[in-house]
């Protein structure tokens, strides 16, 4: 009896197992071996284990992991704030509510080739709507997407305009589970609506928090769409992400053993801050 049970768990696990065999672990593993024992472009017939060493080296590699982590650093919490602040906003009992959680998400729902089109306009040099409205105020423009100084932190805008609605709906979701008795609580003790936000409602939103930070950091390290449309990584690999690099390597270089150390990299990356994440935020994590 127990062992046709054991037989029946392992039939119902089975096509789950299959899929992350062949979609997860066997890309992983393939990677990581292809970044070992393949060979590369750029270092002729040597072993890619030599990737490793020459990625110490590359000066592209250094500049587009310092891009991605500082679009990490101001998009992440950038994104999580002002999601926080539309959903406290539109869980209000307001007039046309449902009209303005609409217009929240609606950049979610656009696809991100879609998103890059419609900021192309926003950004364009000469006919572009931000450019039109400097103009007013004397100013010849800004070269938005051009600029090395300014083109990287155009596509952070363009990111948090696209994601904030998304993790709103989270936050949404998640203020409509606390209780309102907790809130009637604070209000007979006179709190303040800071106080009450800060000692009830976000230390609620804890487990919402550390869901929304984890999927932000990714998304922050996988996107590639935007960049394909608007720069390509330039100027001057001004906005070259990590997975972008990634891309060129393997599609535009054929260097598929670079590409797979490069892989390897930001896998280990991401399992860091993973594990930085947990450890630091779940410790304030309280499960209702």
């Amino acid at each position: 009896m127990f062992h046709s049970r054991q037989v029946q768990a392992w039939c119902l696990l089975a096509p789950a197992l299959v899929l992350l065999v062949c979609f997860t672990y066997y890309p992983i593993s393939n990677t990581i071996w292809r970044s070992l024992f393949g060979y590369g472009v750029q270092m002729g017939e040597q072993f890619s284990s030599e990737h490793y060493r020459f990625l110490l080296d590359d000066e592209v590699f250094w500049l587009v992991l310092k891009n991605n982590l500082l679009y990490a650093l101001i998009t992440v919490p950038l994104s999580l704030a002002i999601a926080l602040s539309m959903a406290l906003w539109v869980n209000q009992k307001l007039a046309g509510k449902a009209w303005l959680r609409l217009a929240y998400f609606t950049p979610t729902m656009l696809p991100m080739i879609s998103v890059a089109n419609i900021w192309l306009l926003f950004y364009s040099p000469e006919i572009g709507i931000l450019n039109k409205i400097l103009g007013w105020f004397g100013s010849s423009g800004v070269n938005w997407l051009g600029d090395p100084s300014v083109a990287l932190y155009s596509l952070m805008a363009m990111s948090i305009w696209k994601e904030a609605g998304f993790f709103m709906i989270f936050y949404l979701a998640a203020l409509q589970t606390i209780s309102p008795d907790l809130y009637r609580a604070a209000a007979l003790d006179n709190a303040s609506r800071w106080y009450i936000f800060r000692r009830v409602t976000f230390p609620l939103l804890m487990p919402t928090t550390l869901f929304v930070l984890v999927n932000a950091v990714l998304n922050a390290f996988k996107l590639v769409d935007h960049l394909f449309i608007l720069t390509k990584g330039g100027p001057n690999n001004a906005t070259n992400l990590l997975l972008y690099y990634i891309f060129e390597n393997s599609f535009a270089f054929f260097d598929t053993a670079y590409a797979s150390a490069l892989t390897v990299v930001l896998l280990v990356l991401l399992m860091i801050m993973a594990l930085i994440q947990f450890a630091l935020v779940e410790k304030k994590v309280h499960y209702q």
